[in-house]
């Protein structure tokens, strides 16, 4: 699965943020159906909305189909689902994965970058990243990555700001990013087994009950 938040800024078109990824995906998308390249698995799209306000339609979306990180209660499709791919942070190219502390998926996204290696996709950091959708799918124990990119004005100019608008967009960026990513999708609905996964979170811990005022 992909995906990536469609949603605007109060005083910009939220382009880099985050019509620049959704636009990524849907070409992705667009680029595995023209070529009519075979693939094993089912693949979706996910454009989800509420994102600055907390991840909702991704939260929601993966509670629906695949399980509750409040109780880690699973439902039947999260034994069947491989891998989320997600693109959040502008117009700039990617240059590799967040790996998200899952180690053991590292040797298979290093051998699927290298045709990408003369772009300068050569980063994998085993470390996390947070603040998009990719968490809701890894808070109930699936696979999900956000790529890294060049932060093209990102946090310098275009991010929540009144400057997001379509101009500030990299056309060249995005249609590299839009190969990496089908690429990506490809060679994960067409292997033998799931992407590898972690260990499931543990439940989390009840909230104390809250005590009520004592009588004098």
């Amino acid at each position: 699965m992909v995906g990536a938040h469609f949603d605007s800024w109060h005083a910009g078109t939220g382009a880099t943020d985050n019509a620049a990824g959704s636009a990524v995906m849907m070409e992705a998308m667009r680029i595995l159906k023209t070529t009519g390249v075979r693939l094993r698995r089912t693949v979706r799209i996910g454009l989800w909305t509420g994102e600055e306000q907390g991840l909702l339609g991704s939260k929601e979306y993966v509670k629906a189909h695949f399980g509750d990180p409040a109780t880690m209660k699973l439902l039947p499709d999260h034994g069947k689902f491989s891998g989320y791919f997600n693109v959040d942070n502008g117009t700039g190219q990617i240059r590799g994965v967040y790996l998200q502390g899952n180690e053991a998926v590292a040797p298979i996204f290093q051998a699927w970058m290298e045709p990408f290696r003369n772009m300068g996709m050569t980063t994998l950091t085993i470390r996390n990243t947070g603040g998009t959708d990719h968490q809701s799918f890894d808070a109930v124990g699936l696979p999900g990555f956000q790529f890294i990119q060049d932060e093209v004005e990102y946090n310098a100019r275009t991010h929540h700001s009144n400057m997001d608008t379509y101009e500030r967009l990299q056309p060249a960026d995005m249609m590299r990013n839009a190969v990496i990513v089908a690429s990506f999708v490809m060679n994960a609905a067409n292997r033998d087994d799931r992407l590898p996964r972690k260990p499931l979170p543990p439940v989390p811990a009840p909230a104390p009950a809250s005590r009520g005022a004592t009588a004098p």
